[in-house]
């Protein structure tokens, strides 16, 4: 059975390549997916990507991968990871493994940025290594989903 993964892009991403590149690369977001999409493709995995600069937009998104039956999803909050109770709630509500990614290693920038409010209702994050924090994300995900059996 293939498995079904939502992956939310949070605000700010869509300006990937140009934004701060000394911190985020100069790939594009598009270029992101492109490998996202190569790496489920090998992994037997069907993906839906999106991205909002909208919490309530994320929100809804989350809400419906769970009336969609998504078996997980791989979420960069960006910078609502630290200010949204909201989108943390909205994890916790559908009970649907979630992994918690972003390009940088927030542990290592601002102080703001070293506490996470979703990183709890997330089976795991993983941080600081680029484009490539998805695609190893898509990776844990299918080990997660295997070991729980839904693949």
């Amino acid at each position: 059975m293939e498995a079904k993964v939502l992956i939310i892009h949070g605000p700010n991403l869509n300006l990937l390549g140009v934004r701060e590149t000394q911190l985020y690369g100069i790939k594009t977001l598009n270029e992101i997916n492109q490998e996202i999409m190569n790496e489920a493709k090998k992994l037997n995995l069907t993906v839906k990507i999106l991205q909002h600069n909208s919490e309530g937009d994320i929100i809804n998104s989350i809400h419906k991968a769970w009336e969609e039956k998504f078996d997980g999803i791989i979420i960069n909050p960006g910078g609502y990871t630290h200010t949204s109770v909201a989108i943390r709630d909205a994890i916790a509500a559908v009970n649907i493994p979630a992994i918690e990614v972003h390009l940088s290693n927030i542990y290592s920038r601002e102080e703001f940025r070293r506490h996470s409010l979703t990183a709890n209702v997330c089976i795991g994050g993983i941080y600081g290594f680029g484009g490539y924090s998805y695609i190893l994300a898509l990776h844990a995900m299918r080990n997660f989903l295997k070991s729980n059996k839904k693949v």
